[in-house]
């Protein structure tokens, strides 16, 4: 597992978390330390750095990003403005947020429909969903984890938490739970209550602007985070990491045990929430052109 450091970035649009919870096991691992610094605010313009040198041997990845809980595909605004200017092809696809078996295979029916090599994206829940959809799909060359999930096969998206994740809590104290048409029996949408989204879910940015994000978030399942993964695609495909480094809801402690086991390149955010795709767009950027760079290299 390899550390780079960050440049900071400023805040974008939309977007979301998560895992419901229970205290994470099996994910050994120390933690390793922090470079860089974080910062918070409104949207800024990036280049997000050089695009990929044209070569008769390369062909530029296309990006797909994959959405977390509570959001919608507008929360990766900032990054897809950074890679376009970066000369990318970047898709924000819809995650349906109704199951981890259906939502992967949404997501892999998507990829199936590109042409060329594929850097896969997912935010919070939405690893969960990129580790069982680039599953047996030969055109996702990298793997990239931002403040998400990567669960073992048989593990649960709850269960990657961390034992001090806010989300251990009573659910009751966390979430609004809404029935749904043709709900299987105990299930629900929730909704993350505004207390928990503005001091946990979002403290690094701006009020006004969490007063929208929690205002318009999209609910997810119950049985989006208690459904065991199939599938672990990090242990055959190369993956990438970006750990909020005061991440609430997913702990950086799991999310860094997570990397190792997963042989991961890993990029820390001081300061960064579990919403750092918002607040600091530049450094999750470079992230995911360091792995798109990779694709070229053939590494």
């Amino acid at each position: 597992m390899k550390m780079v450091s960050i440049d900071s970035g400023r805040g974008s649009w939309l977007a979301a978390l998560t895992a419901v919870a229970i205290a994470v096991t099996g994910l050994g691992g120390a933690p390793v330390q922090a470079a860089g610094s974080g910062l918070r605010g409104w949207p800024s313009r990036s280049d997000g750095g050089g695009p990929i040198p044209a070569g008769a041997d390369c062909v530029k990845p296309t990006v797909v990003l994959v959405h977390g809980a509570f959001a919608d595909a507008s929360s990766w605004s900032g990054e897809v403005e950074r890679l376009q200017n970066a000369g990318y092809v970047a898709r924000a696809v819809a995650n349906p947020l109704r199951g981890l078996t259906g939502d992967a295979a949404s997501v892999a029916d998507f990829l199936k429909t590109l042409s060329g090599p594929i850097v896969l994206v997912g935010h919070s829940y939405g690893g969960s969903v990129i580790s069982n959809a680039a599953a047996g799909i030969d055109a996702v060359k990298q793997l990239v984890y931002v403040d998400a999930s990567a669960p073992a096969v048989g593990e649960t998206s709850a269960q990657t938490s961390g034992q001090t994740s806010v989300l251990n809590a009573d659910p009751d104290t966390l979430f609004d739970a809404v029935p749904y048409p043709n709900a299987p029996e105990g299930d629900a949408d929730l909704y993350l209550l505004e207390d928990v989204f503005v001091e946990s879910f979002a403290p690094d940015l701006p009020e006004q602007l969490v007063d929208v994000l929690w205002a318009s978030q999209r609910p997810a399942t119950r049985t989006a985070f208690s459904t065991p993964s199939a599938q672990a695609a990090w242990m055959t495909i190369p993956s990438w990491y970006v750990i909020g480094g005061d991440d609430k809801i997913i702990t950086p402690e799991s999310q860094m045990a997570m990397a190792k086991r997963a042989k991961s390149q890993v990029k820390v955010v001081p300061g960064g929430s579990h919403l750092t795709l918002i607040s600091h767009p530049d450094a999750v950027t470079d992230q995911i052109l360091a792995a798109a760079r990779a694709v070229c290299a053939g590494n």
